[in-house]
């Protein structure tokens, strides 16, 4: 053991025994080589810094082999020097494989980058989404329909790509539907999974259009599987029905020219349920009253003998906050006065609320 640790003391300290340096130096093969792995070895992380790293140093290791072949002349050198670089060459191989397994189509491409990457979605999870939908691009010709109301079942939800959709119930126009827009997310979050349902309007493709579509099972469990993309969907659901229920509020409005707010609880009188039929009875009191309105009113002989009551006190200082509120919107009686009676007995009779003009520019 002792003559052990002496032989390797003596190697270190006093180095190998040269019998002669030699005087020339290597060809420039062998200099070129060196300066392609130091090159290499300068390289960064990730699949582009890895295609640096290998690249140079796969170009070194050959030129190790043709120095070893032509110029050292010793089989030791050719053969390390081939084994590392066709090790090299195949770690190329596999990142030029994976960079080409990563790659998504055209339309995926520019929905990710549309959509997802603002949210900083890993592309893994993206890849998950576009694999439920099984990559498939879906196409629907100029007036083509989508769904029909009260046929088709609600067993999908959709996202246009490119195109434009429009929304009409009862023959009415409601809004449209652009690209990167989910076409039937009110009708995916009205119903429970364990449920079903038909579609309450109907979607008709006023241009050529393209989207994607994910089948309702297959959705479910991905999303009762994948959490994060679960949170991903509830989000983007809400905000496209939010912007879809803004869309709406610009065009509800009624006849004598005011806007509606859909946050008002005010509109619950208009779009509450109907009033019954009038029955003979209840025409007969109309008619009565408008009588009464067209003729002076008749003072009873009671009240005309009562002394006029004195007028309340005024309020001394009324809260400001108070006449602030009563001037946001205007009073029954105003909105009576402006509203004519034939609109107003369409309404009722129909027990919706007019949501936009039947007669719509185009856009």
């Amino acid at each position: 053991m002792s003559a052990n640790s002496s032989t390797v003391g003596q190697l270190l300290l006093q180095g190998p025994v040269c019998l002669g340096w030699k005087q020339d130096l290597e060809g420039a093969v062998y200099h070129l080589a060196n300066c392609f792995l130091l090159l290499g070895f300068m390289g960064g992380s990730g699949v582009y810094g890895c295609f640096y790293l290998f690249g140079f140093l796969g170009t070194g290791y050959l030129c190790y082999v043709l120095w070893g072949w032509f110029d050292a002349c010793g089989l030791d050198i050719v053969l390390w020097s081939f084994l590392l670089a066709t090790a090299c060459l195949l770690q190329l191989a596999h990142l030029v494989y994976r960079l080409h397994e990563d790659t998504l189509p055209e339309e995926f491409d520019l929905l990710y980058r549309t959509l997802c990457l603002p949210l900083q979605v890993p592309l893994q999870a993206y890849k998950q989404i576009v694999h439920c939908c099984e990559e498939q691009v879906l196409t629907l010709a100029t007036e083509q329909t989508y769904a029909v109301e009260g046929e088709t079942p609600i067993n999908r939800l959709s996202l246009l790509l490119s195109g434009r959709v429009r929304v009409s119930q009862d023959g009415q126009f409601l809004h449209y539907i652009f690209p990167y827009q989910f076409m039937d997310s009110p009708e995916w979050e009205s119903l429970r999974p364990s449920e079903e349902g038909v579609f309450q309007v109907t979607l008709t493709a006023e241009t050529a259009c393209s989207y994607i579509s994910w089948p309702r099972r297959s959705l479910h469990l991905l999303l009762a599987k994948e959490r994060y993309i679960s949170r991903l969907f509830s989000a983007l659901l809400g905000y496209d029905i939010s912007e879809k229920l803004y869309g709406l509020n610009d065009k509800l409005f009624a006849k004598f020219g005011l806007r509606f707010d859909i946050r008002l609880p005010s509109l619950y009188h208009v779009l509450g349920p109907a009033a019954p039929d009038p029955g003979p009875a209840s025409t007969e009191e109309e008619e009565d009253v408008h009588e009464a309105a067209g003729s002076p009113p008749r003072t009873p002989t009671n009240v005309a003998q009562m002394p006029p009551c004195s007028p309340p006190p005024a309020a001394t200082d009324p809260p400001a906050f108070a006449s602030r509120a009563r001037m946001s919107r205007p009073d029954s009686g105003i909105l009576a006065s402006r509203t004519p009676p034939q609109s107003c007995s369409q309404v009722m009779s129909m027990g919706q609320a007019p949501l936009a003009p039947v007669h719509t520019p185009e856009l």
